[in-house]
């Protein structure tokens, strides 16, 4: 790599890939974010980069200048994340039609380009969670998730996926999500609870098949998940890809791991889920992880247990 852009660059997986970057002495690299009020301007620091912008005016940049020459990779993070948005104007605008531009003038440069989808885009998981498989009949249960998902069948159908990346994030978590507010992770959230008032709260089951705490997810740390963009990214590993540990762990041994890691006796409880969350809850998530690990990706997955220990000790070392 010579030149990299990270959009999203101070969100989450952003700052972790631009922090790999660096580690990798890679420092000449546009971040692109929109900070606005929140507080995820402080992924920034520390890190190692030649110049920043924000969204409005890149996307404004890269229609009217020359902005993108001599650049060599491109990872476009850069979206609205939040799982309970309900503008869909505004997420088509935002996770859609802004990747739409960047795709094409990205091809058009012959710059290698990474996109972030997400497992969304499966709902509720009823045609599986297979990135081989093909596309086209899944039914994302909220428009987060569909927003995500018009890209892929734009990118299929333009002929794009055998030129460009797109990855299917599972649940991320890690040191950089503080200014996520409500789309923090339960490790995070869980840390404040389990800190003020010694329990975690974790949603009840509304499904004869799934106990209470015992709904699953495919939790991946996000030193893994920058560690396998920029992995695929590098090695030109075109089409979708999930990036998950293809391992599916229950929201109870996510808490007993998050409350060994505090060393504070397990106390958890059961709250009541949202009416409007009901309908649009995945109960299960599993990456397959075949398409990535047949790729010659070799480096292996942080267990939850271990990933928990260490993000609990980044969080301790930004308190003091």
């Amino acid at each position: 790599m010579k030149r990299v852009i990270v959009t999203g660059g101070a969100g989450l997986i952003g700052s972790n890939i631009v922090r790999l970057l660096n580690e990798q002495g890679i420092s000449d690299i546009l971040v692109v974010d929109h900070l606005g009020t929140s507080s995820k301007w402080k992924n920034l620091r520390g890190l190692e980069y030649t110049d920043y912008s924000e969204k409005e005016d890149f996307l404004k940049n890269v229609q009217t200048t020359d902005i993108l020459k001599d650049y060599s990779h491109i990872f476009h993070l850069g979206a609205c994340s939040s799982t309970t948005e309900t503008d869909a104007s505004y997420l088509i605008r935002n996770n859609y039609e802004y990747t739409k531009i960047l795709a094409e003038e990205s091809l058009r440069r012959k710059i290698q380009f990474l996109y972030a989808s997400s497992a969304a885009t499966y709902g509720d998981g009823q045609f599986g969670y297979d990135d081989k498989a093909p596309i086209h009949s899944l039914k994302p249960l909220n428009m987060y998730g569909y927003s995500k998902h018009m890209f892929d069948l734009y990118a299929l159908k333009k002929g794009f996926l055998d030129k460009i990346t797109g990855v299917k994030y599972f649940n991320i978590f890690g040191f950089g999500e503080a200014h996520k507010e409500d789309m923090r992770s339960v490790v995070l959230k869980g840390y404040e609870q389990i800190s003020s008032e010694g329990k975690l709260k974790l949603f009840k089951s509304y499904r004869p098949d799934y106990k209470d705490g015992e709904q699953k997810r495919d939790f991946l740390y996000v030193k893994d998940a920058a560690k396998i963009s920029l992995y695929l990214l590098e090695n030109r590993k075109f089409g979708l890809y999930n990036v998950g540990r293809g391992q599916a762990e229950t929201w109870k041994a996510l808490a007993s791991a998050l409350f060994k890691a505090m060393g504070k006796p397990e106390n958890i409880e059961y709250m009541e889920m949202p009416e409007s969350l009901k309908a649009k809850y995945q109960y299960y998530t599993k990456a397959e992880t075949q398409k990535l690990i047949s790729s010659g990706y070799k480096e292996g997955f942080t267990d939850l247990e271990t990933a928990i220990a260490d993000y609990v000790d980044l969080i301790k070392k930004e308190e003091q």
